[in-house]
């Protein structure tokens, strides 16, 4: 059994970690720019990729109320994320079968080679910033980090949302 860690040693570790991501985030996208991805349109293009229940595999049209509620952004906010990837080529709208007043969203070929630089650049950004510590530290840093998450999802506290 573990000691869980002091007050000051979790709000430490939190610290640590808004900072590492926040440094991550920003080498991502700078390295991202040139390819005239932002971060929010990158996100979107994952979720597309990788949405759970898209029976008709990797890259199945998504409604975009759907991507706007895995996104948790405004549909509003979702609607102008889409209109920057269409403008680029990345995904078409579709309209949806089973509701004339629904559109989905699909992948081209052009967003499935974006995703492919954003997978690299995520890559990149990853093992350039966690290089200098050991492949053990890494693990169970992971480890850590995955058992903190998997209590979280399974709790949930008086005033915190539901886990979605």
């Amino acid at each position: 059994m573990t000691t869980p860690p002091t007050a000051d040693t979790a709000a430490e570790l939190a610290d640590a970690l808004t900072r590492a991501m926040k440094r991550i985030r920003r080498q991502t996208m700078h390295r991202l720019e040139p390819y005239g991805i932002t971060p929010a349109q990158a996100r979107a293009l994952r979720t597309l990729a990788h949405a759970p229940g898209c029976d008709e595999g990797p890259g199945a049209p998504m409604r975009l109320s759907d991507l706007a509620e895995r996104l948790r952004i405004a549909p509003r906010s979702a609607t102008a994320v889409v209109d920057a990837l269409e403008e680029a080529d990345l995904v078409a709208r579709t309209p949806d079968p089973a509701d004339r007043r629904a559109v989905r969203v699909v992948l081209t070929d052009a967003g499935r080679a974006a995703l492919e630089r954003i997978g690299q650049v995520r890559h990149e950004v990853a093992r350039d910033y966690f290089n200098p510590v050991s492949r053990a530290e890494q693990e169970a840093l992971l480890q850590a980090l995955r058992a903190a998450e998997a209590a979280y999802e399974s709790a949930t506290p008086p005033g915190r949302p539901a886990p979605r």
